[in-house]
């Protein structure tokens, strides 16, 4: 029962576990403090989820050397 119920209602249940977490958080921390926390968890989340999806890296730093050596010509 419990398998088909985590089957069928995982991102509810996931939901409500992380919307519980953080209002203990912020009873305990505040609010400021909570949604500070939030962020990270949500940065977490991005970066976790763009390795596992194996997309590359997340800023294309050779992309932005070329582009501000072609922008900005050093020795003209």
């Amino acid at each position: 029962m419990w398998k088909q119920l985590w089957e069928s209602h995982s991102g509810r249940i996931i939901g409500i576990a992380a919307g519980i977490g953080l209002g203990l958080v912020y009873l305990f921390v505040g609010f400021w403090d909570m949604l500070f926390v939030a962020l990270l968890v949500f940065i977490g989340y991005t970066v976790g989820k763009h390795k596992d999806m194996d997309l590359g890296p997340m800023i294309p730093w050779q992309r932005m050397r070329v582009w501000l050596s072609e922008r900005w010509r050093w020795l003209k």
